[in-house]
């Protein structure tokens, strides 16, 4: 036991127990394995757009003027058509897996006053450290040597992945052109690695 203990004092062995701690601390700081068994969950509904306030009506801007309450209709008049309340599938594909089994369903939504949103519906995928929602100009290809295909193109990141399972909505930047990001992946950044993904085919 003394000479245990007297080696254990030695400065050499002191050192090497204290970068062996700390080695230990950093590679469970980057590479995050518990996270492989906690589960996020996100429900999210299906976005609406804000509804746009009429002039002189509650809520509407101060100083302007009401306008004139139309006539009531005749009950026997055929009811106008009217643009679609909720938002407008453009795009959409299912999810496959990557480095990590992914299964759910992406789809680009447009919203009644213009906007656009990424919905994730369904999503089943792992839970990992700086994962992203990214939408690219890359191929879907299956297997290892689709992995780390997103980041060889253009891409632009939806922010943080906001749970691993659920559903879950991503603004779109005005200026995306769906016509050249034609594919989602589930991003983990700190790896370069994808997750899953999936093609968006136009409606």
């Amino acid at each position: 036991m003394r000479s245990v203990r007297e080696m254990l004092g030695r400065p050499v062995v002191i050192g090497a127990l204290a970068v062996a701690v700390l080695g230990g601390a950093f590679g469970a700081y980057w590479f995050q394995p518990w996270k492989l068994w906690q589960d996020e969950t996100v429900r999210e509904a299906l976005p609406v757009a804000a509804s746009t306030p009429t002039p002189g009506a509650p809520g509407a801007p101060a100083g302007e003027p009401a306008k004139d309450t139309p006539p009531a209709k005749d009950a026997g008049a055929e009811p106008s058509s009217a643009p679609p309340a909720g938002p407008t599938a453009l795009a959409s594909g299912e999810l496959i897996s990557h480095e990590h089994t992914t299964t759910g369903t992406a789809r680009v939504l447009e919203l009644p006053d213009g906007s656009r949103t990424l919905r994730l519906e369904g999503l089943d995928t792992s839970n990992g450290p700086d994962l992203r929602v990214w939408i690219t100009d890359a191929p879907v290809i299956e297997g290892k040597a689709g992995w780390g295909v997103f980041d060889d193109g253009k891409y632009r990141s939806l922010g943080k992945l906001k749970g691993n399972k659920g559903d879950q909505n991503y603004a779109l930047p005005a200026d995306l052109d769906l016509n050249e990001y034609t594919s989602v992946s589930i991003w983990c950044d700190r790896f370069n690695v994808s997750f899953g993904a999936a093609e968006l085919a136009r409606a």
